[in-house]
């Protein structure tokens, strides 16, 4: 049956397990929710200064997302819709959906960690189970943050200044383009660092959950049975005491 102690929380498994799944939420608050534009300013015959946009949002497929004209004789009917370059959307899921997947993780866990401790220690499977899906999650968060962070550095350059080089109608006489300005990606920075801190948290629980598993338990009774202990400062005070009383007998 169930036996609820919320004490357990206070300890370092179920402490930074409750750290792990605030942090995993924050990890697809901070990314799964971006949205975005970059705009352009556009002149060109009896136009200055037109803005045109590009909005972009979550997942980043860049090469969906077009600089649409604002009414269609838009520069004498020579502006043209351009796309933006990059399908970033592999990455980006998969850094959400590990995000997803481990604060769902971490709610299951913490249900057992504090209403079924009893089950989780007397069925040495589930420390196991435990230790296997840390160590994996440690090493999917490693993947996944520094893939997210090279794809967001390469989202920056697909939605900057660059843009305008790969616009034909920027190219037609008469007709300039200036970069305005691009929605602030700090969001997405903090979500890097939040990818950071998870792989820190996976990484350094590995031990405390390791030390729920027979593993240790063997480790630390490995030494041999037939291991006498350390003799004390008694016997050996008795022991030379002897040894001298009886070299004296000898040589008296």
């Amino acid at each position: 049956g169930v036996r609820l102690d919320f004490g357990f929380l206070l300890e370092p498994l179920g402490f930074i397990k409750v750290l792990e799944w605030i942090f995993a939420m924050l990890v697809f608050a901070t990314c799964g929710s971006f949205q975005g534009e970059t705009t352009l300013l556009v002149s060109c015959k009896d136009v200055v200064n037109k803005t045109v946009t590009a909005a972009f949002a979550y997942p980043f497929r860049l090469n969906t997302v077009v600089f649409s004209a604002p009414d269609p004789n838009f520069c004498g009917g020579t502006w043209t819709d351009v796309y933006l370059e990059g399908n970033f959307s592999s990455s980006a899921q998969f850094f959400v959906t590990l995000a997803v997947l481990v604060s769902l993780y971490c709610i299951a866990a913490l249900v057992v960690y504090t209403g079924y401790k009893h089950v989780y220690n007397q069925n040495r499977r589930f420390p196991l189970t435990d230790l296997v899906i840390t160590v994996i999650t440690a090493f999917l968060w490693l993947v996944s943050t520094f893939a997210w962070a090279k794809v967001l550095a390469d989202i920056k350059i697909s939605t900057g200044a660059n843009t305008i080089l790969g616009i034909e109608s920027c190219k037609t006489p008469g007709t300039t383009c200036h970069f305005a300005a691009v929605t602030s990606m700090g969001a997405l920075n903090v979500s890097v660092v939040f990818g950071l801190i998870n792989m820190i948290l996976w990484g350094g629980n590995i031990w405390f959950v390791y030390k729920d598993t027979n593993l240790h338990n063997q480790s630390n009774s490995s030494s041999p049975a037939s291991q006498e202990p350390l003799p004390t400062m008694t016997s050996v005070v008795s022991f030379l005491t002897s040894l001298l009383a009886s070299v004296s007998r000898s040589s008296y």
